[in-house]
């Protein structure tokens, strides 16, 4: 469908296109669908339909030699448990859905609002919505309680974002007010399909004969929440599954880890290596019939239905694939699903991760992923939200050449007292007192500082009892800005379009707002024109320090000099930095000014154009007086976790949707990008063709996207390859980049806007896109789509086939973090659709470096040492029958009776391998952090793969022939103490189960490198389970009562009673624990690992107690950043002129400090104090070193980009 046609309060109309109603299903399953779904993603796993055909075989008599309950009962409880597992995850989903469609909503139905549920909302209706609530469906804003049709919307839930925007009815509908009159309303929308675009609308409506444009302002979301509005109506366009938030989650997918996809192909060797062995036995079978079996005959006949020697081999095949099928037990998956269980509950129940400012523990949503947390490669990352708080903070100032504020780091410096000023923010904190006594003695600079902060901005207030200030800000720094100037005492407290009032000391003061020269992307700054109570005309400007400093006078000039020094300390700390000017204006000169403004203002061609002239001429002749300083409030921890992560060689990458300029300063305040860096290469061209790259003084130019990233790509490799000797070494060959990543002494970074991502991941170019962002230490992503985070995520799963995790918290980030392997959703303040979509959950960014470094790492290592052990022990058992087969005939006899087959894997063997899988650590969480190069392991998998599986099963087959050998070359040597010969089959399998069981027990000891309670009575336990069942099965008292079941009446007795028996068992263990226990001594000694060095100071370090994590702090020198503009918006001054957003106060005073209470209390806020600079984290391989001499940056096309 090209367009969508919808009608108000028209439901025939509507219902013709059949379009979505408005309930959500994000469940997978429903009670008739469950079953064959569920049963058909279990089998996916070549395992369970192995066992499947076991099964079957195993219920022919003719060929099975063991019962068919000891396949079936494992599989289906398997299956079940996995069921249940799976259908309480889906429930819990089907739950959230229901508590969605089940909330209420008013919609207009036959001339009266009546309460619906949001599940039956439809196409068309009109539907009131009331503060504070979420809205329903995606609506056209028809009406609101505020002048203009205004409304203000938190989207929170979709881009994380929770400073307000503003939305716009059409002026022909805002005055539908009435019931009456929506009724009437007959309007028809043509627009767009339902699409994921959040920032884009296009439509038209038409109604009583006109069209009439729609875009994304007249649009609100579902998902958004109504803020400081007391009601407006809507008319529904896109409804359910067709809304933009629901088009952004995607659809959910089975995720599966690659042990996962291992095992699958592990079991298939197992599979054809088990056939191998059939067949060898069954060939050997044959043999023996033909040449051996023929002198039995007599009193051995052949069953009717063997008719020959090669039927017989055959029927003896398939007993033989039923007796070895152990070497795959259906256990193995029963384990699995217990220890990825259990390891979500350790992650469940991390104290360390437990946020307690909001009471949010860390959450893991599923519990098939945790040892792919301990093999990310590349972690994919929001910003706003997920990296920032999205709080802005005025830190410091230089005022006329004084500088104000103290360092952040003195976390001894006492708070500002702002008690004298009764309009203050209690929650604002400034650490300077000297800045507070200039403006008790009415210093004139800083003075005219501050009001120009309560001056020139677009902030509306809003007061709605008397002292009760809140500031609707259209960017949290400029809120941050306006909220200082109120604490140092010149408060903002109304406007009109026509003025701007102040209570400055105490006195109220309102100045003529004579004009806005408003914000935009090429200007980087703002300026207003007042009028004072004293008749004085004053322009007001602030913006980056660039700009500014070319519009000063000349007299400013050594002040500039000093405020410039002031600026790069500033951004040498992380801090967003902004200049501020003032200049007189003569009143003649300012009337022609004016009429020229009007007269501009009106023209059709060229009108912008011509405003910018205008604005130039008079922001010329400035005096400066001075700089701001504002920290964009990084989540506590994260540089350091950023830094520990890199440690760990996780390339982090930064998608957002933010303007390039506060990306890179994000980039910068995360030490994500430094002024060290040798390149920073900036893509920010709207075409192929509209790039250029920028090297110091000189230009290169290019003539399509292609070129410069092959040149930037080959500018790294052409530069960074290292020789032995440790020079540069130039080459023209680029045959295997991949070769190179790890030699690349230089640290590069690459920062790409979304109009060049959208050509560059075409396919003719994504491969150099990927080439060279893997070459770059840093990647930022910014002005990007949901639809194109999910795109860069895709590109490196399919191309580089690294583990991959997506972290987000807005639904803008549901498609990324469900295309990423793994999934995270912090779920803070920023609404919980990223949460409902994720994998993990924690409430801050910081958690992330424990869920990888220690839940992540320990997880892979517990699951590989389990399945590495769990292969060894299987085959040791399984193949005991294999050199058997050779001594019975090919018979399909078994060694060991058919209880002990039974209860190997389930009783025997199964606690203690479960107890080193789910408590066993190489190094503890201090060291696993301390040491993030441990994680490294995990990266390259080398801790279980083919050739780990190849060494297991190697020495699973050499254990198998010694449990066999050994005791089969000695009873023939052997006499019981009465003087007679072991000679009885049942002695022999009693001495080889008995082995069995203590080798196993003995190496799983050895393996294990944590001991716990848990681990020694696991052991040793089953150790003592197995003598006790031993006995018990072979008892006369059994026998008794079940004379066919147990019929080895007093074997184990007799046999274990004798010495040389127990000297068969001694040396049968010894001989197969000690090759291994030699080599892993020699290689430990000889040629430890990073981890067997750690472990080995941990033990030193034992009786030390917890040492704490050193981390070293960098002071980052940097260029500085003016990054006020970059987070407002163009467009918002003229608003503010119309008077369409303004609000008719309530407060009949406007300054009465005297009437509001002094008594205050202000608590300490420590992470205000919190250090934002460069931390490494140590490591045995980092050492510190010189910093690299920095070679300018690399950029295309800087223009500023429009807002998506």
């Amino acid at each position: 469908m090209k367009e969508r046609r919808v009608k108000a309060n028209a439901w025939d109309y509507n219902d013709r296109f059949s379009y979505a109603d408005n309930r959500i299903k994000t469940s997978k399953y429903n009670i008739f669908t469950f079953l064959p779904i569920n049963l058909f993603e279990q089998f996916q796993r070549v395992a369970n339909a192995y066992f499947s055909v076991l099964l079957i075989l195993q219920l022919i008599p003719e060929i099975s030699s063991l019962s068919w309950f000891t396949t079936i009962v494992p599989l289906v409880f398997v299956l079940v448990i996995t069921a249940v597992k799976d259908a309480t995850d889906d429930y819990f989903r089907y739950k959230s859905d229901q508590q969605v469609n089940n909330r209420q909503s008013q919609v207009l139905i036959r001339g009266s609002l009546q309460n619906e549920k949001w599940m039956n909302v439809r196409v068309g209706d009109i539907i009131k919505l009331e503060n504070n609530q979420f809205v329903a469906a995606d609506i056209l804003l028809l009406c609101s309680s505020e002048p203009y049709g205004l409304c203000y919307v938190e989207t929170a839930e979709l881009d994380g974002e929770t400073n307000l925007k503003v939305r716009q009815a059409l002026t022909v509908t805002s005055d539908l007010g009435d019931i009456s009159k929506l009724m009437d309303f007959d309007g028809e929308v043509i627009c767009e399909p339902p699409n994921n675009k959040l920032d884009r609308f296009t439509g038209t409506l038409y109604w009583k004969g006109n069209k009439y444009p729609l875009d994304n302002e007249k649009m609100l979301l579902r998902g958004c929440v109504l803020r400081n509005t007391e009601w407006c109506f809507g008319m529904v366009i896109f409804a359910g599954s067709q809304t933009k938030l629901m088009q952004n989650c995607g659809r959910t997918k089975l995720k599966r880890t690659s042990i996962d996809k291992l095992m699958n192909t592990l079991v298939l060797w197992i599979f054809a290596f088990l056939i191998c062995m059939g067949v060898v036995l069954a060939i050997g079978h044959t043999i023996w019939e033909t040449y051996v079996g023929t002198n039995f005959r007599v009193f051995l006949p052949w069953d009717t239905f063997q008719i020959s020697a090669v039927f017989s081999g055959f029927l003896t095949f398939w007993s033989y694939i039923i007796i070895l099928n152990t070497v795959v037990p259906i256990s193995l998956y029963v384990s699995v699903e217990v220890l990825r269980l259990g390891h979500s509950y350790f992650i469940n129940w991390d104290r360390k991760m437990y946020h307690s400012p909001m009471g949010t523990a860390a959450e893991a949503r599923t519990t098939t992923l945790n040892e792919e947390l301990g093999q990310v490669e590349f972690i994919f990352s929001d910003k706003t939200g997920t990296l920032t708080q999205n709080i802005m903070v005025f830190s410091k100032c230089s005022i006329n050449g004084q500088m104000y504020g103290m360092d952040r780091l003195k976390k001894k410096t006492a708070c500002v007292d702002f008690s004298f000023n009764p309009l203050c923010d209690r929650r604002f904190k400034f650490f300077d007192s000297s800045l507070v006594e200039a403006i008790k003695m009415e210093d004139p600079a800083v003075q005219e500082f501050f009001r120009l902060l309560a001056l020139c901005h677009t902030v509306m207030p809003e007061e709605k009892s008397e002292g009760n200030l809140v500031y609707q800000a259209q960017s949290p720094d400029e809120g941050a800005l306006v909220t200082a100037a109120r604490n140092f005492g010149f408060v903002f407290r109304a406007r009109t379009p026509e003025t701007v009032t102040l209570c400055e000391m105490g006195r109220t003061v309102t100045y003529q707002l004579l004009a806005i020269l408003d914000f935009n992307n090429v200007r980087k700054r703002m300026s207003v024109i007042v009028r004072s109570p004293e008749g004085q005309i004053k322009l007001y400007s602030k913006g980056a320090d660039t700009i500014i400093f070319e519009r000063l006078d000349p007299s400013s000039e050594n002040l500039m000099y000093t405020t410039s020094e002031h600026l790069s300390e500033f951004a040498g700390e992380g801090l967003r930095t902004l200049a501020l000017a003032y200049k007189d204006l003569d009143e003649d000169y300012f009337k022609v000014w004016m009429k020229r403004l009007l007269f501009a203002s009106t023209v059709i061609e060229n009108r912008e154009d011509q405003l910018a002239v205008l604005y130039d001429e008079i922001e010329l002749g400035m005096k400066l007086l001075g700089a701001t300083a504002i920290e964009d409030k990084l989540q506590e921890g994260v540089p350091e976790t950023i830094a520990c992560l890199n440690l760990a060689d996780i390339k982090i990458w930064v998608l957002t949707g933010d303007k390039l300029e506060t990306a890179m300063n994000i980039g910068y305040s995360c030490n994500m990008l430094r002024d060290d860096m040798n390149e920073v290469f900036v893509i920010s061209g709207h075409s192929l063709q509209d790039v250029r790259l920028e090297e110091n003084s000189g230009v290169i130019h290019f003539h399509c996207l292609s070129s410069f990233l092959r040149s930037a790509k080959e500018h790294i490799l052409g530069l960074s390859r290292v020789s032995s000797a440790g020079h540069v070494e130039k080459t023209d060959a680029f045959a295997d980049d991949s070769v190179f990543e790890e030699a690349i002494i230089a640290e590069y970074a690459l920062v790409i806007n979304g109009h060049s991502l959208a050509h560059v991941l075409e396919p003719q170019l994504e491969h150099i896109l990927l080439d060279l962002a893997c070459l770059c230490k840093t990647v930022i992503c910014c002005r990007v789509t949901p639809m194109q985070k999910a795109q860069v995520v895709e590109l490196v799963k399919r191309h580089k086939r690294a583990v991959t995790l997506a972290i987000g918290d807005g639904a803008n980030d549901v498609s990324m973090i469900k295309t990423a392997h793994i999934g995270v959703g912090i779920s803070g303040q920023e609404g919980m659709q990223a949460v409902l979509a994720s994998d993990y959950s924690f409430a801050q960014f910081r958690y992330l470096q424990r869920l990888l470094l220690v839940h992540g790492r320990w997880s892979y290592f517990r699951m590989c040492n389990f399945l590495g052990y769990f292969f060894y022990k299987n085959f040791a058992f399984t193949l005991v029958h294999f050199w058997y087969g050779f001594f019975c005939g090919f018979s399909a006899q078994t060694v060991y009776d058919q209880w002990f087959i039974t209860l190997f894997n389930i009783v025997y063997t199964s606690l203690p391998v479960l107890a080193m899988g789910l408590f066993d650590q190489d190094v503890n969480d201090q060291n696993s952090l301390r040491y993030p190069s441990l994680y490294k392991p995990g990266q390259q998998n080398l801790l279980f793969n083919k050739r780990q599986f190849f060494l297991c099963t190697l020495q699973g087959m050499a254990t198998s022939f010694l449990l066999f050998f050994i005791p089969y070359g000695a009873f023939p040597l052997m006499v019981k103490e009465d003087g007679s010969p072991f000679s009885d089959q049942q002695a022999f399998a009693v001495t080889i189960a008995t082995s069995l069981v203590i080798v196993v027990s003995v190496q799983i000891g050895l393996d294990t490198h944590y001991w716990t309670a848990v681990n020694h009575l696991f052991i040793w336990g089953s150790l003592m389970v197995y003598f006790a069942i031993l006995f018990a099965m072979q008892s006369d008292g059994l026998f008794g009562i079940f004379p066919s079941s147990f019929p080895f009446i007093g074997t184990a007795r007799n046999c274990l009673s004798e010495k040389s028996v127990w000297l068969v068992v001694l040396l049968t263990t010894v001989v197969c624990v000690m090759p291994g226990l030699v080599v892993r001594f020699l290689r430990v000694d000889l040629f430890p690992t990073l981890t067997d060095k750690v472990r080995r100071l941990q033990q030193s370090r034992k009786k030390q107690g917890p040492q704490e994590q050193n981390l070293r702090r960098v002071r980052r020198t940097s260029s500085r950043r003016s990054a006020y503009a970059f987070s407002h918006q163009q467009g918002f001054g003229e608003l503010i002129t119309s008077g369409k957003n303004i609000r008719r106060s309530t407060v009949s005073s406007l300054c009465s400090p005297e009437r509001i209470a002094q008594s205050h209390s202000s608590s300490w806020i420590e992470n205000m104090l919190k250090r934002k600079n460069e931390v490494s984290c140590a490591s045995p391989e980092s050492e510190g070193g010189a910093p690299k001499s920095v070679k300018g940056t690399v950029c295309m096309d800087p223009t500023d980009q429009a807002q998506f």
